[in-house]
């Protein structure tokens, strides 16, 4: 990347003051600067003066299709515009933060204004189809087949307004990826659109996302680090970068990839406490995190909101009855626990929390309140293992052995590595403590093994977590167990 442009936005009543400037990545030298004051209704204009000048001090020659593009606005609504780029913001925050799922559903509210106010917005039909698609795949919120049915009438709406678009492809990539795991289809609509977007970051960031869910990490990382290059502030993809090196076991890496998107963040909580949360379950060390946490907790009562789950997290580790009541109360409604698709509810939480402390009574009540949860979600969407899975662990905890048994193996039945990686991989992890819950402490152990061996590193799984973790104390004192947790300490 030899080129940065970089700018800012004032709003002022109808009056908006852009200011913009092009960068030489590989000096730092300024080539081009200009500031626009112009009524709020100019803003697209101002965009493509903003595009043709930077082409003009790039001496790039634009075909028609590009100039076309840098003429067009997305819409001529203003109001439908900033719903859109609300509803943006939301899904760009989405991935690390414990509100994820709230905030997904807001996202949806607000791409549902902007197409009922602009029917012709075109971005915000293939967003609108993006956030559908996070809640039934990227963050597993609802697999159901009404959710996916939305995100299928997104995508034809905005195909129907511009079928042959890179974007169009874009999209459809998007679907057949999140909507229906066919990756083979999903990379030949990516090759469509690279053909009209050769350089479009986007493309090669679901690049990595399909070949890090098919199992080939490295390759995937690969691309994610390129999307990265050709969109070096893009903090979302960062973060996604930190997970596939978590997934790997390189934590370091994971955690200078966090650094450089607080680098563009600084006072992003979720990525804050996620940074040191990384540093834990690989050194098996609370003190940064918890260092971390009260500097948050130091900024006011609602700052550590969406990093809630991570709090929780930091005082099961030290065996904090106190603080881990503070933050179920901070969690509000919001899940405990969240490892590619396997979530943890909050009553969950606080069954993980009563059997710390061997409170029985307030165990059976969170657990069978989980259970009610679970259960419902389980019966919209059968076939969707870490559900299913996350049902075994609190039939397990409930003391319903054989019932827990049969449905981990169920879960690990419907979900097979070869269809997904990722969750295929978690399914088979968590059945580890399933088994320990239950009491099968040989199975438990056999599980640990293979989990360990499976192709994507669970933070379950990890050092930090064995060691000092909660959820493994039913095989505490085992030499076996012992074995394994000190083969996994980082070496000096």
């Amino acid at each position: 990347m030899a080129h940065v442009v970089e700018g800012s936005v004032q709003r002022a009543a109808n009056k908006v003051r852009v200011n913009a400037q092009l960068i030489d990545a590989r000096n730092d030298a300024h080539l081009w600067a200009q500031t626009y004051d112009r009524d709020l209704a100019d803003v697209f204009a101002i965009q493509s003066e903003i595009a043709k000048a930077i082409a003009d001090q790039l001496q790039a020659k634009l075909s028609p299709n590009e100039k076309k593009a840098i003429e067009q606005p997305p819409t001529t609504d203003l109001a439908a515009f900033d719903l859109y780029s609300r509803a943006k913001s939301l899904l760009l925050t989405a991935s690390f933060s414990v509100t994820g799922n709230p905030d997904v559903r807001k996202a949806i509210e607000l791409m549902d204004e902007a197409v009922k106010r602009d029917p012709s917005f075109f971005d915000a039909y293939c967003q609108l189809a993006y956030a559908h698609e996070t809640l039934y795949a990227g963050i597993g919120f609802d697999h159901t087949p009404a959710r996916l049915a939305l995100a299928e009438a997104a995508l034809q709406a905005a195909t129907r307004l511009r079928p042959d678009a890179g974007e169009t492809h874009l999209a459809r990539a998007q679907y057949l990826y999140y909507g229906r795991r066919d990756y083979a289809g999903a990379l030949a609509e990516l090759e469509s659109a690279r053909r009209v977007l050769p350089n479009d970051p986007r493309i090669f960031e679901l690049t990595g996302y399909i070949l890090r869910r098919r199992g080939q990490q490295e390759e995937g990382l690969r691309n994610l680090q390129r999307a990265v290059e050709l969109d070096p502030r893009n903090f979302f993809t960062l973060q996604q970068i930190a997970l596939s090196y978590q997934q790997l076991g390189r934590y370091a890496e994971a955690i200078a990839a966090l650094d450089r998107a607080l680098s563009i963040v600084p006072d992003n909580v979720e990525t804050r406490a996620n940074r040191n949360a990384f540093e834990f379950f690989w050194k098996g060390d609370t003190r940064p995190l918890h260092q971390t946490i009260d500097a948050i907790l130091g900024q006011g009562p609602g700052a550590i909101a969406n990093a809630a789950d991570t709090w929780f997290q930091c005082a099961l580790a030290e065996r904090d009855q106190a603080a881990a009541e503070r933050a179920l109360v901070a969690l509000g409604d919001s899940p405990c626990w969240g490892d590619s698709a396997i979530t943890l509810s909050r009553s969950f939480g606080e069954g993980l929390l009563a059997r710390m402390t061997k409170d029985e009574a307030r165990a059976h009540t969170a657990f069978e309140a989980a259970r009610a949860q679970q259960e419902k979600i389980v019966q919209a969407q059968p076939d969707f293992g870490p559900d299913l899975c996350v049902l075994g662990l609190i039939d397990a905890a409930l003391g319903r052995k054989d019932l827990a048994l049969d449905e981990g193996r169920r879960a690990i039945a419907v979900m097979p590595m070869e269809k997904d990686v990722n969750n295929g991989s978690r399914v088979l992890q968590y059945f580890a403590i399933t088994a320990a819950w239950a009491g099968d402490k040989e199975l438990a152990l056999q599980q640990l093994e293979g989990g360990l061996r499976a192709p994507t590193a669970s933070l379950m799984l990890s050092y930090g977590a064995l060691k000092l973790f909660p959820v493994w104390d039913p095989l505490r004192g085992d030499p076996r167990f012992e074995k394994i947790v000190a083969s996994l300490a980082p070496k000096e």
